[in-house]
């Protein structure tokens, strides 16, 4: 398989060493940051220079403790500074200014300038999305008058795309067609670091791991993921893309999640394909009330109303928590939820959580579940995923495989299709029509998987609700008309 997925992804395959080396673990790069590198540096046995890589991470990888530094060389010693980042642009409608922000390092859009010749160059990179990865180089300009009230600015005087190639969805969705599903579930695990022959041929634990890749692939995907600890949940939600983001524990008010009245700024459901919010338990809400009503509105439409501004965005919410060993449970019986917080203690906002991962299905991470050998690069998978995320084609031939009983619960129905439609993003994504895909096939991998990530939810909102006891989920099928 190895050779097939060289020669069908060419220079997107890099090397992975995770058992033996720790050299990156020094380091603390995320996967997507450190297959960027191996891009870079390796040659084509997978071998490369560590002296040259160290080098280059320390010039062109700031830590948030350099920015002192770096303003200094840029603002006193007027010295022009390049290195990676995460940039945003922002166009001032009443007098054409462009500005910029680098919200990993504190500064604002109102201490910076990217002037006309600048933009020009670099816009069609700067405007794909509202926070673009990139090799910056930054200078200063003073201003006119030193006496003035006018203030100097940190403008940008070149940008270079972090992702210099072009995403071929439609190569690799036609190159999906060369490999069976066992070995396209072998190749997703390589690409977010996992080695498959770790899992000893378990195709369920292998799945249940790649469940926590849907939100990657399907817009305002809510999901819950319950499991014993060391079994990688901060490591996939926070170290595979670039376009996510993880909360670890803390303070997390409506004003970051959603939007902040007095800045004017959106939140992180605004500027991310997914927001995990992990290890859930120990995580504190100033104003419950406030939290899980803009939580129900969000988790249900997509948006939702702070004061007089609407929020809109794509992100699916992702709660993440431990399990203890006496409360965890195989078939999904016991009362899970009781251990979230009590903003999540209402079945209205529970529900609109699509679907439930048993975390418990995952094995602890050990050294024999890291890649050690050719894999995908995590860097162009994860801008994979994002991409997939816009084709809508897929839902429409999930709408036409699945047979929807009469009197279906609305969300029931609208969280089995949104699963089954990010299953069929990651695992099939050659298929155009549904003619494309066997009904035993969807049934096994998208249709009746869906089903058991609802029923869980549906069960637990009977332990929470009465009014939920004993309804169990609509009995979706495929299409009789589909059946081959």
């Amino acid at each position: 398989m190895i050779e097939k997925l060289r020669n069908c992804f060419d220079e997107m395959v890099v090397y992975k060493d995770l058992k033996k080396s720790n050299f990156f673990s020094a380091l603390g790069l995320p996967s997507f940051m450190r297959d960027w590198l191996l891009h870079k540096f390796e040659d084509e046995n997978g071998h490369f220079n560590s002296d040259d890589l160290v080098n280059f991470v320390q010039i062109y990888l700031p830590r948030k403790d350099d920015w002192t530094a770096i303003k200094n060389q840029i603002v006193v010693d007027r010295e022009k500074v390049k290195f990676l980042a995460k940039v945003s642009v922002d166009i001032d409608i009443r007098t054409s200014e462009v500005s910029f922000a680098l919200p990993d390092f504190g500064l604002a859009g109102r201490d910076t300038i990217i002037e006309y010749a600048v933009w020009q160059d670099c816009k069609d990179d700067l405007v794909r999305g509202r926070e673009i990865w990139g090799m910056v180089e930054l200078g200063y300009l003073p201003p006119d008058d030193p006496d003035s009230s006018k203030k100097g600015k940190i403008k940008l005087t070149s940008f270079k795309t972090f992702c210099p190639y072009i995403i071929d969805l439609e190569y690799y969705k036609n190159s999906r067609r060369e490999f069976t599903t066992a070995e396209w579930i072998d190749v997703l695990l390589g690409a977010v670091d996992y080695n498959s022959e770790g899992y000893i041929g378990d195709e369920e634990k292998k799945l249940t791991m790649l469940t926590r890749l849907l939100p990657f692939v399907e817009n305002n995907l809510n999901l819950i993921e319950l499991a014993p600890k060391g079994t990688g949940k901060s490591y996939v939600f926070g170290q595979v893309s670039r376009f996510g983001w993880l909360a670890s524990g803390g303070v997390m008010s409506r004003a970051k999640m959603f939007y902040d009245i007095s800045k004017k700024t959106d939140g992180l459901v605004a500027n991310n394909d997914f927001v995990a919010l992990d290890e859930v338990q120990t995580i504190t809400f100033p104003d419950v009330d406030e939290m899980r009503g803009a939580l129900k509105s969000f988790c249900e439409a997509g948006y939702c109303n702070i004061g007089n501004q609407r929020v809109d965005g794509d992100a699916g919410v992702i709660l993440c928590g431990n399990i203890r060993k006496e409360t965890m449970d195989g078939d999904g019986s016991g009362n899970m939820f009781e251990e979230l917080p009590s903003v999540f203690h209402e079945s209205a906002l529970i529900e609109r959580f699509h679907g439930f991962i048993k975390g418990w299905n995952i094995p602890r991470m050990n050294d024999d579940l890291k890649v050690a050998g050719w894999a995908l690069n995590s860097e162009y998978f994860c801008s994979i995923m994002h991409e997939l995320r816009k084709d809508m084609s897929y839902r429409a031939i999930v709408d036409e495989l699945i047979e929807v009983p009469e009197a279906a619960d609305t969300r029931d129905t609208e969280a089995v299709k949104r699963i089954a439609t990010a299953y069929l993003k990651l695992l099939f994504p050659q298929v155009r029509s549904a003619n494309d895909i066997t009904a035993r096939e969807f049934k096994r991998y998208c249709l009746g998987r869906a089903r058991k990530m609802r029923d869980t939810i549906k069960y637990q909102l009977g332990m929470l609700d009465v009014e939920y006891r004993g309804k169990d989920i609509p009995a979706f099928s495929v299409r009789p008309d589909q059946m081959g």
